[in-house]
C-alpha cells in the first residue's frame, strides 16, 4: 500500500449517529389513547423529583416545548446538532402491519431539502402499552406480523431509502431493527429486505439489530451487525450500593445505577470484526416520567462523563476497527421523558453538546468526574439509611420535604416561563 493510500485510511473518522423520537406533536392515536393534546412534553412536565437533589423534571431551553410538525424547528435541529459534532439522525419509524404513527416529522424532513443532514431508520417493532414498557399489559397498537409484512415494511422505507442524504455504511442503506426476536422467522424477513431492495434497484441494505431487552446476538437472526441500547441489559446486578442513602421520597421500586458502572460493563465489552457491534452511550438516563417510582435512574448523568463515555468510545472503535469509517450511536437526541437528550435544557444548557464536540474532537478529560451520590443531594439525603435492596420500600418523608420540592419545582418553571418562548 502507498504512504498516500494508508494516509487517507488513516484519516477516515468515526462518524456519530443520534437516535431521534418523533412524538413531540399530538397525533389522533394519542389523542385517544391519553386525551386530547398529550405530546411526549405532557409525561415530561409532569416529573417530579423523588430524593433531595433529583434533578427532575429535564426542561427544556433553546427550542422550548416545541411542536414538530413546525419545520422551523427541525431545521434547527439539524443545524445544532451538526454544528456540535452529530453526522446523521436515526429516526424511530413507528410501523404495525401498514399503520404508521408519528409519521408527520419525518414525512416532513423527507420532503426538505433544505435539512442538510443524514439520516437513516430504526424500526421500532414493538407493541404499544399503556405502561410504556413493551409489555403484554394493555396492549393499545400491537405489532401483527402478518404474511406480507416483510415485504410491505421495506416498501414503507423505500422512500426514505432512495433519498440521497440517507445514510449508508460500507456503501449499504442501513437499517436498525429494535426487536429483532420478535421477527418470526427473522432471516427469512431480512432476506425479503435484500432482495426487495435489489430488485427495486436500491442496492445492498446494511441491516443492525439493536441489543436489547436481553438480547446480545445479531448473526442467528439475519443480521449485518448490533448496535448497543444502554441502558439496556443492565438489571439489578449494576444497581448502586449508594441507593439506600438517597432518601427516596416515594415507594421507589426502580434501580439506581451509577453512570460509571454502565459505562465501564459497555467499554469492556470485546468488538471487532469478529463480533461486528457498533458502540452507543448515553448522555445520561432517568425515566421518571415515564415510569415513575419504577423507573431506572443513572446517578452523574453529567457532561464531563458523558464525554469520557464517548471519548473511550470513538477511541475504542478506531483500535478495534483500524482504518475503517465506524458509526458510533447516541441513544438519544431528544428521548425528554428518559432524561435522556442532547439538546440544551435549563440546567446543563449547550454543555452535552460540547461534550460531544471535544469527544470528537479528541478529549483531555482521563477519568470520571463523578461517582456515587452526588454533592447536591444534600447532608441530609446522604445521611439516610432505609434498606440496600433494589426493590425498596421507603418511609415517606416529612411535610417539609415535599414543601421544599414543590418550591424549587415552581422556581424552575417560573424562571423558565420569564426567559423562554414556549412554543
Amino acid at each position: 500500500m502507498s504512504q498516500n493510500n494508508s494516509s487517507k485510511i488513516a484519516q477516515k473518522k468515526t462518524r456519530l449517529v443520534a437516535f431521534y423520537l418523533p412524538q413531540f406533536h399530538p397525533f389522533p392515536e394519542n389523542d385517544k389513547w391519553w386525551g386530547k393534546g398529550f405530546t411526549e412534553w405532557t409525561n415530561v412536565t409532569k416529573a417530579a423529583p423523588l430524593f433531595i437533589g433529583h434533578y427532575q423534571p429535564h426542561l427544556p431551553a433553546d427550542f422550548g416545548f416545541y411542536d414538530l410538525r413546525v419545520q422551523e424547528v427541525r431545521r434547527e435541529q439539524a443545524v445544532m446538532a451538526k454544528s456540535y459534532g452529530i453526522d446523521a439522525f436515526c429516526y424511530h419509524f413507528y410501523w404495525f402491519s401498514g399503520k404508521r404513527l408519528m409519521e408527520r416529522p419525518l414525512d416532513e424532513m423527507l420532503a426538505d431539502k433544505e435539512i442538510d443532514m443524514p439520516f437513516c431508520l430504526c424500526w421500532a417493532n414493538e407493541n404499544w402499552t399503556r405502561r410504556w414498557d413493551a409489555s403484554e399489559h394493555e396492549i393499545l397498537i400491537a405489532q401483527d406480523y402478518l404474511p406480507n409484512d416483510p415485504v410491505d415494511s421495506i416498501k414503507a422505507m423505500e422512500p426514505y431509502l432512495r433519498d440521497a442524504r440517507y445514510l449508508t455504511q460500507d456503501g449499504k442503506k442501513l437499517i436498525v431493527v429494535y426487536r429483532p426476536q420478535h421477527l418470526p422467522d427473522s432471516t427469512a424477513w431480512t432476506d425479503a429486505w435484500r432482495k426487495y431492495a435489489k430488485d427495486a434497484g436500491l442496492g445492498d441494505l446494511y441491516l443492525v439489530c439493536a441489543l436489547t431487552h436481553g438480547n446480545w446476538e445479531y448473526a442467528k437472526y439475519g443480521f449485518d451487525g448490533g448496535v448497543e441500547f444502554p441502558p439496556h441489559n443492565v438489571g439489578s446486578a449494576h444497581s448502586t450500593e449508594s441507593m439506600s442513602q438517597l432518601g427516596f421520597t416515594s415507594n421507589f421500586a426502580g434501580i439506581c445505577v451509577d453512570f460509571s458502572a454502565v459505562a465501564e460493563s459497555y467499554l469492556n465489552r470485546v468488538r471487532s470484526e469478529a463480533s461486528n457491534v457498533f458502540r452507543t452511550v448515553y448522555p445520561s438516563w432517568d425515566n421518571t416520567a415515564r415510569r415513575k417510582h419504577l423507573a431506572l435512574i443513572t446517578l452523574n448523568g453529567v457532561p464531563d462523563n458523558y464525554e469520557h463515555w464517548l471519548d473511550r468510545s470513538i477511541k475504542q472503535t478506531e483500535t478495534d476497527f483500524p482504518g475503517a469509517e465506524r458509526l458510533v450511536f447516541i441513544n438519544a437526541w431528544n428521548e425528554w421523558a428518559e432524561g435522556c437528550h442532547l439538546e440544551p435544557d435549563l440546567k446543563h444548557g449547550h454543555a452535552f453538546l460540547q461534550a460531544t464536540k471535544n469527544a470528537k474532537n479528541g478529549s483531555a478529560l482521563n477519568g470520571w468526574s463523578s461517582r456515587g451520590i452526588a454533592a447536591e443531594c444534600g447532608p441530609s439525603a446522604q445521611k439516610k439509611f432505609i434498606s440496600s435492596a433494589v426493590n425498596l420500600r421507603v418511609v415517606r418523608p416529612k411535610r417539609q420535604t415535599f414543601l421544599r420540592s414543590a418550591i424549587h419545582r415552581v422556581r424552575d418553571m417560573i424562571r423558565f416561563i420569564r426567559g423562554k418562548h414556549i412554543r
